[in-house]
């Protein structure tokens, strides 16, 4: 999987040199100060079940629904438009390579992102009221592979559309169908029933997110579940840019 990281520098110096990802990172600092004050006042001032909001309540299902696809749609899709794509491809890196350092840039600006969370966490902590960092740490973790998944949902979608904002569009949709379908329960008794139950169980990220990530431990089996799901993802991805190779 030699190139990977001239891939990723190449991404991730694109994004910080664009407009779009400071433009992001305002808006999560607001985004993160209403919710966080707001939790503050209505939770009488708990400042881990505040931060818990932040990363593992819906305002934080929000963004990772929202983010990511905007920051994966134009990887692929827009560079197949342009002709960028094929000069990629005809360089002397692997389509591995160029899905997986597409992925590491959109992760490490998610990742940055949702660290404004940890901001918020030195603030009370200097003012007297120090969080659970434990918790805290481990919920910011847990958090960057929830982005991660959702990230590689975006890069298999932008590989397979030719249109930035449809590659968008489809994969919100995919996120908010990956989020809410285990929510909505299945139809109990007889072998359709017990067989969408077992599928909405292994598409269920928030029970994984938040049985472990969110209480401050890591469990080997949550982390196998996301990165089993990202991996399949990225494979996915690949498969569809290497017939993109063949296809001209």
């Amino acid at each position: 999987m030699r190139g990977w990281r001239a891939i990723y520098r190449r991404e991730l110096s694109g994004f910080f040199f664009a407009p779009l990802v400071w433009i992001l990172l305002c808006l999560a600092l607001f985004y993160h100060a209403f919710f966080f004050l707001y939790a503050l006042k209505r939770f009488g001032g708990e400042v881990n079940t505040s931060l818990s909001i932040l990363l593992g309540g819906w305002p934080f299902w929000v963004l990772v629904i929202v983010l990511p696809p905007l920051l994966t749609m134009r990887m692929i899709s827009e560079e197949s438009r342009s002709g960028v794509l094929e000069f990629l491809l005809t360089a002397p890196v692997s389509d591995t390579a160029v899905v997986f350092g597409k992925a590491i840039a959109a992760v490490t600006v998610m990742a940055t992102i949702l660290s404004t969370t940890l901001l918020y966490g030195v603030v009370v902590h200097a003012l007297g009221a120090p969080p659970d960092w434990g918790q805290l740490l481990t919920a910011w973790f847990g958090s960057i592979l929830v982005a991660f998944l959702f990230t590689a949902l975006g890069i298999l979608v932008s590989a397979s559309s030719g249109t930035p904002l449809i590659a968008a569009f489809f994969a919100i949709v995919l996120n908010v169908i990956f989020v809410a379908a285990p929510l909505a329960g299945a139809p109990t008794g007889g072998l359709l029933g017990d067989a969408l139950s077992w599928v909405l169980e292994k598409i269920n990220v928030i029970s994984h997110f938040q049985g472990s990530f969110l209480t401050g431990a890591i469990d080997s089996a949550h982390v196998i579940f996301f990165v089993a799901w990202i991996a399949a993802l990225l494979f996915l991805a690949v498969r569809v840019v290497e017939a993109r190779r063949w296809l001209g």
